[in-house]
């Protein structure tokens, strides 16, 4: 009797090499392909949060602004750097669920706008925060002349609230309406306030956050001046978002 043996051809060593190679090469274009959808999503993400508190901060601006009361020591201070960090401060009037029920004797309060660094996680943070000062800390500084110290920073940087983070820059320029109804600069004076305020903020993403970790980082004049480049190229700029906005001081129709 004769027994057929059947013969498996195999793979031969250079065929293995040659799949292997193959497979390696399908892993590393997959690998590449999800570290670039996780870095898309994370720029994403940090421009969906970056707008979220941009919206916060101008939702926040308008309704304090919307209640403004002009007093001759107002406070609108305008710097000079290429990237401006602007401050103002003015009297505002505040619902009661805005105020504390010991400090609350009035709806008038005080309100102010700044940029600060924040020490957070061993680097320093750029924000643009705001002061709140109830009615009761109001009417004393009114009726002691001493409204300025309203808008003073506190010593306490936890004192008063953040609302946007990774700030380089910030404006709010006042504006007067004309006679012909085009805006222009407001000229500062003790009886008439500004009619809006033209604001302008610029943000660095979270990608650029993480390089900027001293305050000449997000001067602009640090490690990071190339990434953040120029203010006239701001809006050009990958790693920055800029948000516009003109808002009216006081109980006035908006423009």
């Amino acid at each position: 009797m004769n027994v057929v043996r059947r013969t498996c051809p195999g793979f031969s060593l250079v065929e293995l090499l040659f799949s292997m190679a193959i497979g390696s090469i399908i892993l590393l274009v997959a690998a590449s392909m999800l570290g670039s959808s996780g870095d898309g999503y994370e720029r994403v993400g940090g421009t969906v949060a970056t707008e979220r508190e941009a919206r916060a901060l101008i939702t926040q601006l308008s309704a304090d602004l919307s209640t403004a009361q002009f007093q001759k020591d107002a406070k609108f201070e305008k710097t000079a750097a290429s990237w401006p960090l602007d401050k103002i401060g003015f009297l505002s009037l505040q619902p009661d669920q805005a105020q504390s029920e010991a400090n609350r004797i009035g709806d008038l309060c005080a309100v102010n706008y700044y940029v600060r660094d924040l020490d957070i996680g061993g680097k320093k943070l750029r924000c643009l925060m705001r002061g709140f000062r109830e009615s009761k800390d109001t009417f004393a500084a009114l009726r002691d002349d001493r409204v300025p110290d309203l808008f003073a920073e506190p010593t306490d940087p936890e004192a008063d609230e953040p609302l946007a983070f990774g700030v380089i820059s910030f404006e709010a320029r006042p504006k007067s309406l004309d006679a012909g109804g085009k805006w222009i600069d407001w000229v500062k004076n003790d009886t008439t306030g500004p009619d809006g305020i033209e604001m302008k903020l610029v943000v660095a993403r979270r990608s650029l956050q993480g390089k900027l970790k001293q305050a000449s980082d997000w001067d602009g004049t640090g490690g990071a001046a190339k990434s953040i480049g120029s203010p006239a190229d701001a809006e050009r700029n990958k790693d920055l978002e800029v948000y516009a906005a003109l808002i009216r001081f006081g109980n006035h129709v908006k423009p």
